[in-house]
C-alpha cells in the first residue's frame, strides 16, 4: 500500500508574517499561565523607587519613575538572554530556527517581542505612575515628552535585546544563564545614571557613565519632561549620540552572535 503523502506547499500559501505573531502568542501564554511573570518586573524597580523615596528630595520622583522605566527596559536583555540560552542548550530549539528561513535578526526580534509582552504591565503601571507624580510636581507627561520617552523605550529595547542575544550565544550551560545575566544587565543599569542625575557623579564615575548608551537615554528623557536642564542644542546631541551607540552597540553584537555554531 502507498504511503500517504502531504500536499506539497503552493504559492496559495501564506509563508511570511506568522513569525512574529507566533513570538507574541509564546509571551501571551507565558504571562496566562504564570502571572506571577507580569508581577516580577514591576517588583524589582519599585524596590529601588521605595528606598530612593526614603532618602532623596520630592522634586526627584519624576526622574526615578523614569528612571525606573529605563531600567525595566534595559533588563529584558537578561530575559531574552535566558530564552535565547536554553531553548540553544536545554531545548535545542535554535537548531531548528537556524534551518529555517527565518534568519538571526527575525530570530531576535522575535524573542524581543516575546519578552516585551511579559514586560508590559510594569511599563504601564509605571507609565500611570509618571503622569500622576508628574501633574502633581509641576512636570505633566506632555505629547512631545511621551514621544521622547518612547522612542527612548525602544531604543533601548532594540540594543539590549542584541546584546542578551548576543551573549546567550557564548554561554555554555545552563548554570552560566543566571549570574551572567544579572551581573550584565544590574551592572549596565546602575552604571548609567538612571535613578539620579548624572551631575551629581563623581568625576570618574560621571565620565565613566558617557560611555554608556542608557546615560544619553535617561539625559533625552529627563530633558523633554524639563526634569533636568536642556536647551534644544543639547537634545539633539543627545539623540545623536544615543543613535549612535546604539548602532555601534548593534553592530559589534550582531559579529559576536554566533548563529548556527556550538
Amino acid at each position: 500500500m502507498a504511503s500517504p503523502t502531504l500536499p506539497a506547499v503552493t504559492s496559495g500559501h501564506p509563508t511570511r508574517g506568522r513569525a512574529l505573531p507566533a513570538f507574541l502568542f509564546v509571551g501571551w501564554r507565558w504571562i496566562s499561565r504564570s502571572p506571577a511573570v507580569a508581577i516580577t518586573p514591576i517588583l524589582l524597580p519599585f524596590i529601588f523607587l521605595y528606598f530612593l523615596s526614603l532618602i532623596s528630595p520630592p522634586s526627584l520622583r519624576p526622574l526615578e519613575i523614569v528612571g525606573a522605566m529605563l531600567f525595566t527596559m534595559q533588563n529584558i536583555g537578561s530575559w531574552v538572554l535566558g530564552d535565547s540560552a536554553t531553548w540553544r542548550i536545554e531545548c535545542q530549539l535554535q537548531d531548528m530556527f537556524v534551518a529555517s528561513p527565518l534568519g538571526r535578526v527575525r530570530y531576535l526580534f522575535g524573542i524581543a517581542f516575546s519578552n516585551l509582552i511579559a514586560m508590559l504591565p510594569a511599563l504601564i503601571v509605571l507609565s500611570a505612575l509618571l503622569d500622576w507624580v508628574g501633574r502633581s510636581d509641576g512636570h505633566p507627561l506632555t505629547l512631545y515628552a511621551a514621544g521622547v520617552l518612547f522612542g527612548s523605550l525602544v531604543v533601548m529595547w532594540v540594543l539590549f535585546s542584541a546584546i542578551g542575544i548576543a551573549i546567550s550565544s557564548r554561554v555554555r550551560s545552563q548554570r552560566e544563564i543566571w549570574p551572567v545575566g544579572n551581573l550584565t544587565f544590574t551592572l549596565l543599569g546602575m552604571l548609567s545614571p538612571l535613578y539620579y542625575p548624572v551631575s551629581i557623579l563623581p568625576p570618574l564615575w560621571r565620565d565613566a557613565a558617557h560611555f554608556l548608551p542608557a546615560t544619553y537615554a535617561a539625559l533625552l528623557v529627563q530633558g523633554a519632561l524639563g526634569l533636568t536642564p536642556a536647551s534644544p542644542a543639547q537634545m539633539a546631541l543627545y539623540a545623536g549620540l544615543l543613535g549612535v551607540c546604539a548602532a555601534v552597540g548593534l553592530g559589534v553584537t550582531l559579529q559576536l552572535y554566533r548563529w548556527g555554531e556550538q
